[in-house]
């Protein structure tokens, strides 16, 4: 945006961040939010604290650098906010969970490691941030993220204690870190739509499971190489040898990779959006499997409350299977936790939703420099993202229903 366009929402702007901003304590420091916003939306190349003061009339480096980096005002209320309008707006079909990764250089920046980087394709040094987004095909925006802090950070307490990290935080997996963010936003009294993952998530059995627990439905990719059985497989209890504990019951037969288990599916042709060249269609399929594998059974164990009361029956799932070519293998595999009777047209459309974020991504970095950030501690990183988020919150809702903009 430049300037004369910045202008003309200074006054939507200034409801916006009366509102989100209200539990900021000072008058001062939500005046500095605004400003900050305000340089994240102008245009310029660069959205790191330098070039956006330069760029502000109001703009003062200083000041901006202590209310992002040093002050210790708090940023959950603020995401929990932000979240609450724009779900209250957006009445998002799904909420996406994903990770993105920010290059850098050095080691000192809060959480980076030699790690895969998606941004890079490749491993190289990098913070990593998990994420969940609220998405529809018209709009979508983040509600709630978290810096992943790799095995290293947690074993260093020098580099802790320079970036500032919480005594409490420590080393957690990805699916911890998406749990936790999505247990977050359900304790808000936010409403849970269906949950959408990449492989990244969908591939850990555990997660899946976790997420049946707590009752949230979703579809999430999952890698062709998953084993599983088909429904109809019941496992049998062995004769007793008579010495020791009685064996579980077990499968006859060994678990398939996905490819064996759909090769009699029935396949529908189903069209579940309009892109830019036209209507996108391709051939899907809906069955049931009994996933298998070590977590599969671990988890059935513990949900039986105990292994010598497990009587071996692995939980089914539904599973999404699309094959374009008939004559050549599936591309994609999801596993849904809801009933294989739910229409495939609301499955695939689900599952595919996950493009949405794409356009978040495209904008929360090009447009309001997400990855921008030159500060190293984690109350900075948090600070940032959460004032980016406000600023693409801002913009969504404003595209959406300007009307929003003017109530609370």
């Amino acid at each position: 945006m430049d300037a004369y366009e910045v202008g003309r929402l200074r006054a939507a702007l200034d409801m916006f961040v009366a509102d989100v901003f209200a539990s900021v304590p000072r008058k001062d420091q939500r005046a500095k939010g605004e400003c900050y916003l305000r340089g994240l939306m102008l245009e310029g190349r660069r959205k790191s604290i330098q070039p956006m003061a330069a760029r502000l009339p109001d703009g003062d480096m200083q000041a901006l650098q202590q209310f992002v980096s040093q002050s210790p005002w708090d940023w959950a209320p603020v995401r929990r906010r932000i979240a609450e309008r724009l779900c209250e707006v957006v009445r998002p079909e799904v909420w996406v969970i994903d990770d993105v990764s920010f290059p850098k250089c050095g080691r000192q920046s809060v959480g980076v490691a030699r790690q895969y980087c998606g941004a890079l394709g490749k491993r190289a040094n990098c913070q990593v941030a998990v994420s969940v987004h609220a998405a529809t095909d018209r709009a979508s925006c983040p509600l709630q993220w978290d810096l992943f802090l790799p095995q290293e950070w947690a074993e260093d307490p020098e580099r802790r204690r320079r970036a500032g990290v919480p005594d409490d935080v420590g080393y957690a997996p990805k699916t911890r870190l998406a749990l936790g963010l999505l247990d977050q936003l359900a304790g808000q009294g936010l409403h849970v739509p269906v949950l959408v993952a990449d492989a990244g998530y969908g591939r850990s059995v555990g997660f899946r499971l976790a997420l049946q627990e707590r009752g949230w439905p979703y579809v999430m990719a999952v890698d062709a190489k998953e084993i599983a059985r088909p429904p109809a497989a019941e496992p049998r209890q062995p004769d007793y040898g008579g010495l020791g504990p009685p064996a579980l019951p077990r499968y006859r037969d060994r678990p398939h990779p996905l490819p064996g288990l759909v090769q009699t599916a029935c396949f529908a042709e189903v069209t579940w959006r309009q892109g830019s060249k036209g209507a996108m269609t391709s051939r899907f399929a809906v069955l049931q499997v009994r996933p298998s594998g070590k977590a599969a059974r671990r988890r059935a164990q513990e949900q039986a409350q105990g292994r010598n009361r497990w009587d071996g029956v692995l939980p089914l799932e539904t599973l999404l299977v699309e094959q374009p070519d008939p004559d050549a293998e599936p591309t994609g595999y999801w596993m849904s936790s809801l009933p294989a009777t739910t229409p495939v047209a609301d499955l695939v459309r689900w599952a595919k939703l996950r493009w949405r974020i794409e356009h978040d991504y495209r904008e929360l970095k090009h447009g309001l420099g997400l990855d921008h950030f030159e500060g190293r501690t984690w109350r900075g990183w948090h600070h940032h993202v959460t004032l980016v988020t406000a600023a693409q919150a801002f913009l969504t809702l404003r595209r959406y229903n300007p009307k929003a903009l003017s109530t609370a």
